[in-house]
């Protein structure tokens, strides 16, 4: 049984930074990819990063940069430079090797998602 368990995030004033963890269990080894994903007031929901099993990374652009998504036995996500955009709450997916090629990863049905984390930047 998959588990997903964040910790981290809080208020920060803008230039601050903060950092996100998500404890998984449940996979072999790194037999999975992990993103994370972020949800706004008024916003669309947003991947911000991505790492594949191997250790490929990609962001999107506005946090370029700025974040850094890493693993070990967890899921981390470094946040530096932050900014009143950044404000929203953060979540960690996780899905099985097989499905990180999907086009429509990480809105599988079979991915894992951790509870959330706020994250709340000040000006």
């Amino acid at each position: 049984q998959v588990q997903l368990a964040e910790a981290g995030g809080g208020s920060v004033q803008a230039g601050g930074s903060l950092r996100l963890s998500c404890a998984v269990s449940g996979y072999t080894g790194n037999s999975y990819c992990a993103a994370w994903v972020r949800r706004a007031p008024g916003k669309e929901r947003e991947e911000v990063a991505r790492i594949s099993p191997t250790g490929t990374r990609i962001y999107t652009d506005s946090v370029k940069g700025r974040f850094t998504i890493s693993r070990d036995n967890a899921v981390h996500l470094q946040m530096n430079g932050l900014t009143p955009e950044d404000t929203a709450m953060y979540y960690c997916a996780t899905a099985q090797w097989w499905d990180c090629g999907s086009s429509s990863w990480p809105d599988n049905p079979t991915t894992y998602w951790g509870q959330g984390a706020q994250v709340t930047v000040s000006s």
